[in-house]
């Protein structure tokens, strides 16, 4: 296998088939190989190895149950970004280059939550500057909320990347 591919994600499922997380392709393989998972989507085609032809996996399933106890989520810059689809909130923008916002600002008694962070491209948060939106003319195109916990984090980017991972993969986010 070339580098490209060994270095792909995977999406892991669960015996329950509810996803668990993401590895590469070489962890996937190993873990095939030694009986700990199967196959579910072969989303990439075959390589051939000196003992034979094997699947290179999209997506795998452990054979036996993890539980998992699910904590909440940090709120961190990367979690505001996630949430928000690396979109600004006020103008729909979808870049990298993003600041966080507070809906009410800090100066106004706005608190550190979930609630009350958004992602903003620094044009729209310039103009925000230190008001509220309505005061602005700056509606938000969705209203900031702490993200459910579904026990499973995937990044944004992979959310699109792998048309065979969206029949596993929890949408309300």
């Amino acid at each position: 296998m070339n580098d490209t591919i060994i270095n792909q994600p995977v999406l892991v499922l669960n015996e329950n088939y509810l996803p668990l997380n993401i590895c590469r392709v070489r962890r996937a393989v190993v873990l095939v190989l030694v009986g700990k998972a199967e196959v579910v989507e072969n989303g990439r085609g075959y390589f051939a190895a000196s003992s034979g032809s094997y699947e290179i996996p999209s997506v795998i399933r452990l054979i036996y149950l993890v539980r998992k106890h699910s904590h909440p989520r940090k709120m961190t810059k990367l979690e505001i970004f996630n949430r928000d689809k690396y979109t600004c909130q006020y103008c729909g923008k979808e870049g990298k280059e993003l600041t966080l916002d507070h809906v009410i600002p800090r100066r106004r008694k706005g608190e550190h939550t979930w609630e009350n962070i958004v992602a903003a491209c620094i044009p729209c948060n310039r103009r925000k500057a230190g008001r509220t939106p309505s005061e602005a003319g700056m509606p938000l195109l969705r209203q900031p909320r702490a993200p459910g916990n579904i026990g499973f984090y995937i990044p944004y980017q992979y959310l699109r990347a792998r048309e065979e991972w969206q029949k596993y993969l929890p949408h309300a986010r």
